[in-house]
């Protein structure tokens, strides 16, 4: 349901969660995913806690609800 992103020096080393239905295209030649948020949206995305990630429904609610809404712009988010 969900992918994990290392966002790398893009966004200072954050992973977060994006909901596998952001995903709109993967260029493995690039080496890039696009997704249909923005930089920003990512940039402030709750982090992803693996400890909290493992049967924590309060986490998930938090995840899914972030998300919830309107795609916004395609961004070229991160390397595959």
């Amino acid at each position: 349901a969900y992918i994990v992103v290392d966002t790398g020096p893009w966004i200072f080393g954050k992973e977060v969660l994006l909901p596998a239905g952001t995903v709109v295209r993967i260029d493995a030649d690039d080496e890039k995913i696009h997704v249909d948020r923005t930089k920003e949206q990512i940039k402030n995305a709750p982090e992803f806690d693996k400890d909290k990630h493992l049967g924590n429904a309060d986490y998930h609610r938090q995840v899914g609800g972030y998300y919830d809404g309107p795609p916004r712009v395609m961004t070229s988010c991160c390397p595959v």
